[in-house]
């Protein structure tokens, strides 16, 4: 098993175990958290820690690399710190008891090696000497590149709640979207999310009750634009990254009342729901109401809306995605929470799905939303239709069903406070 050097969130530098380079390469041919990989050839809390774990590493690992026929060169990186040239030249120079039998050579090195040294998190407090230092052999970079170049600010059409490119590649990699995967978003708004799998190879194609975002028409969201143009829509945004072909459709339909045949199946549903804040909830209304605005002649794409709360939109979400998903199918979706009610026990579950992962990302002092991962592991059945007993495992996040309120609450009361010390 090899050892290799992986940026990590919680920390500048994470030491894990992978079976071969080649899962490594391809690790980081998906990940967009990741900035490089490295084999790792020594580690220690100062200089002479480091020293000595280099010359104690097995020589017959380091000699395919140091070959005289090979030429490399040495990268020095500290992190939380800014080293000048002058240093790192002499931190080069004191690894000179490395036995490397090439060449120097700056531009295309066959190898590349890195020395790494952790300073620690806050930049307000920066240690005189590393926490930790690392020296190893550059294998691979992430995929971070994909951040910039499929950057919302650039994206051709977007909505009021595009997501964001790096959070959409995510959602993409927590669903194990592959070629060939068949991608559906329940809530597609302007494709995002779409575009994200459509890049790792899937067809995807995506409902939402929008009319107008469906088809690209109304008042724009970008700045100084009052209308959208005729080319803006979500095939122009999968035509703009060259993934036209991967796109399969977008239909105007109520994710309350879904349009799939029994037998639809979906590799995996990728999906944000709305929380009220800057896109309302909302579905078709009864068909009492419906027939009221029938006999009233008027005409529109969605005749009338009522309320959608948060917890019958994950309801039918769930129960959709235990009828559609394939056996080992992905359902990753956003989880709106309230952060003083928040506790493991509220994230609504289904017996057909397997909660895999639930990772926090915080929106405000008061409020988060969860990215929840879950998997197909058994077939629907009949008696998984029983609304009673599903209903039974959505009632302890029935009081988010007020989100939107208590998000708003949060901020009225930082304006208060912010008017009152203004006063003072």
């Amino acid at each position: 098993t090899a050892v290799f050097l992986l940026s990590f969130f919680q920390s500048p530098f994470w030491i894990l175990s992978l079976p071969s380079e080649d899962i490594a390469k391809g690790l980081m041919k998906r990940t967009v958290c990741a900035k490089s990989i490295f084999e790792l050839w020594g580690h220690g809390k100062s200089t002479d820690e480091l020293y000595s774990s280099l010359k104690n590493y097995p020589l017959e690992n380091m000699a395919p690399y140091l070959q005289s026929n090979l030429t490399y060169k040495i990268k020095v990186h500290a992190f939380n710190k800014t080293l000048t040239q002058e240093e790192k030249i002499q931190r080069i120079d004191s690894l000179e008891f490395l036995p490397f039998e090439g060449k120097v050579n700056l531009k295309k090195p066959d190898n590349i090696f890195w020395l790494l040294e952790d300073y620690g998190m806050d930049p307000n407090n920066i240690p005189e000497h590393p926490i930790d230092l690392y020296f190893g052999r550059w294998i691979a970079n992430g995929q971070r590149d994909l951040i910039e170049s499929y950057s919302v600010k650039k994206r051709h059409f977007i909505g009021n709640t595009s997501m964001d490119a790096c959070l959409a590649f995510i959602m993409a990699n927590h669903g194990r979207v592959k070629p060939n995967d068949v991608v559906f978003d329940p809530f597609i708004g302007t494709g995002g999310l779409l575009i994200a799998s459509a890049h790792f190879g899937a067809y995807v194609f995506g409902t939402d009750i929008d009319y107008s975002t469906v088809h690209g028409l109304g008042k724009a969201s970008r700045k100084n634009q009052k209308w959208r143009g005729p080319d803006e829509n979500i095939r122009a945004n999968l035509r703009q990254y060259g993934l036209e072909k991967h796109y399969l459709d977008a239909f105007v339909s109520d994710a309350s009342r879904p349009i799939w045949r029994k037998g639809a199946q979906f590799d995996a549903i990728i999906t944000d729901p709305p929380y009220g804040i800057r896109e309302a909830t909302r579905r078709t209304g009864s068909q009492k109401e419906m027939a009221k605005m029938t006999e009233r002649g008027t005409e529109n794409h969605i005749s009338i809306s009522s309320n959608y709360h948060l917890s019958d939109i994950l309801f039918d979400l769930l129960k959709f995605a235990a009828e559609h998903l394939v056996i080992g199918g992905r359902l990753v979706y956003w989880l709106p929470i309230y952060k003083p009610e928040y506790t493991e026990e509220i994230i609504p579950r289904h017996p057909c799905l397997k909660l895999i992962s639930n990772c926090e990302q915080t929106l405000s002092s008061h409020t988060s939303r969860y990215l929840i991962t879950m998997e197909k592991v058994k077939e629907f059945e009949d008696e998984d239709h029983d609304v009673h007993i599903l209903e039974s495992q959505y009632l302890p996040y029935k009081s988010h069903n007020s989100f939107r309120d208590k998000y708003f609450s949060g901020v009225t009361k930082r304006i208060a406070k912010e008017e009152k010390d203004s006063q003072k």
